[in-house]
């Protein structure tokens, strides 16, 4: 990426003239819509082990077929009954290449016996919307195929084809990846100029709006596997090799390790841009996290968990197993330890250090190879799109490039050559995002916002006259 490009756009884009605002809303029956398949989405369980992507596929489909769209231009496929995409063109004039509008339909998996509420009901309470995929990624995937709906009952044509892809498996992976399958079986189905994703949102501190995220690179995905075997024996007869300790002692030990704290090229602009947002002892912290101090970025890291997974390698433990009977020593402990890579870290490398680490020749750490894509390039007319309507919509809140501390979909789609860029539009505060965890929730205000907030700035991204 070329660093003079990133900072001229970065700062020139946050210093766009302010115009008269855009809607903050669509009118009530778009809004009515967009709900309507939120719900729908929600409440069809769609985990990686207990559901099924195909369900809201198909719904997805019926609700474009009575809008209008014809059969040629829907695809529903994928890999397994269980795992399939879709895949919807609205056609433009083809004055450009097309526009890749992408979201995932699958969800983390989640117990009803730990959360307070059904995860696959939309319930709307105390001005949020709660359920499974609320946040990641189901808001995004109504959204596309409400407003794709509304363009089409528009009669609006834009200059390139609009393309949504709603696909499976892009938390759980594996052989079923949507993405991953479209782009081996049916790259002309989706290739376009660039994409648009997840990845990228809102970030509010006590309510207020602070940055609207436009995410251009991503850590990669590292699954390391712990592994102990033992011969058992008799819980009677206890020794001290026992594979559940020795197991237990090496997670203890990368509980408190930490890889080295250090900005990149985004990070290092991202913690840039933030401090203006903020004054006194934390502006002057992230000024000089920005600049690369190391006694800065331990302040920091230490005061919050996002800004500590922005500046390093991180490895957690995720999954247990171990054990064949409560009388017995168990003959096999093992464990999955989760590491989310900084771009410039090798998988070499991260595994290495965690073998030190765990000092002991009874674990055997293997990984599944993590694979990562290049950043995308900073598009003037992406990031000064994304920069003027978030002015518009949100005063003073400025737009920022970002290295998301997950992994997306735009892993696949940037190393096929499809440049993407998470934003969304959907605020969420900094210290209460729920994705894949208890009680998932998106304030009401904030996906309707969104949705105005993707409607229109697709629109100025594929009209040849941008919208002024």
């Amino acid at each position: 990426m070329n660093r003079p490009l990133l900072l001229s756009l970065a700062i020139g884009a946050c210093a766009v003239a302010l115009p008269a605002r855009a809607q903050l809303t669509r009118p009530a029956a778009e809004q009515a819509l967009a709900r309507e398949i939120y719900k729908e989405f929600i409440e069809i369980p769609s985990g990686y082990t207990t559901g099924s992507t195909t369900p809201v596929a198909r719904a997805a489909e019926a609700r474009l077929r009575a809008a209008g769209f014809p059969a040629a231009d829907i695809h529903v496929d994928g890999p397994d009954p269980r795992k399939l995409n879709l895949v919807v063109r609205y056609h433009g004039s083809g004055a450009r290449k097309p526009l890749l509008l992408l979201a995932h339909t699958d969800v983390v998996e989640a117990k009803r016996e730990d959360w307070t509420m059904d995860p696959f009901q939309l319930i709307e309470k105390d001005g949020y919307f709660y359920g499974r995929g609320t946040g990641d990624d189901k808001a995004q995937a109504a959204v596309w195929i409400a407003n794709l709906i509304q363009y089409k009952k528009e009669g609006f044509t834009p200059d390139r084809d609009l393309i949504v892809a709603l696909t499976a498996d892009e938390e759980g992976g594996g052989p079923f990846n949507g993405v991953d399958w479209l782009l081996t079986n049916h790259r002309d189905w989706i290739d376009a100029e660039y994409a648009l994703n997840e990845g990228g949102w809102g970030e509010s501190v006590d309510g207020k709006r602070i940055a609207n995220d436009l995410q251009v690179s991503e850590k990669y995905v590292l699954n390391l596997r712990f592994e102990v075997r033992n011969k058992g024996g008799h819980s009677s007869l206890p020794v001290e090799d026992n594979a559940i300790n020795h197991l237990a002692g090496a997670l203890d030990r990368v509980a408190h390790f930490g890889f080295p704290l250090k900005t990149n090229e985004v990070t290092a602009e991202y913690f840039k841009q933030i401090a203006k947002t903020e004054s006194g002892a934390l502006k002057a912290d992230l000024e000089q996290v920005a600049a690369g101090s190391q006694a800065a970025m331990q302040r920091v890291a230490k005061g919050s968990v996002s800004w500590n997974a922005t500046l390093r390698t991180t490895c957690i433990a995720t999954m247990l197993e171990g054990g064949h009977a409560m009388n017995a020593l168990p003959q096999l402990a093992a464990a999955t330890v989760n590491c989310r890579v900084l771009p410039e870290d090798g998988a070499d490398y991260v595994l290495s250090a965690i073998r030190k680490v765990v000092a002991d020749t009874a674990v055997v750490v293997t990984s599944a190879r993590g694979e990562h894509g290049p950043s995308s390039p900073l598009r003037a007319d992406v990031v000064q799109g994304v920069t003027k309507l978030t002015q518009e919509m949100w005063p003073g809140t400025v737009t920022i490039p970002i290295m998301v501390m997950g992994g997306t979909d735009g892993r696949s789609t940037r190393a096929a050559g499809i440049p993407t860029y998470g934003v969304q539009g959907f605020f969420f505060d900094r210290d209460d995002i729920r994705f894949h965890g208890r009680d998932e929730r998106m304030r009401v205000r904030s996906f309707y916002e969104g949705h105005a907030f993707l409607y229109e700035l697709v629109k100025r991204l594929s009209a040849t006259t941008p919208a002024s």
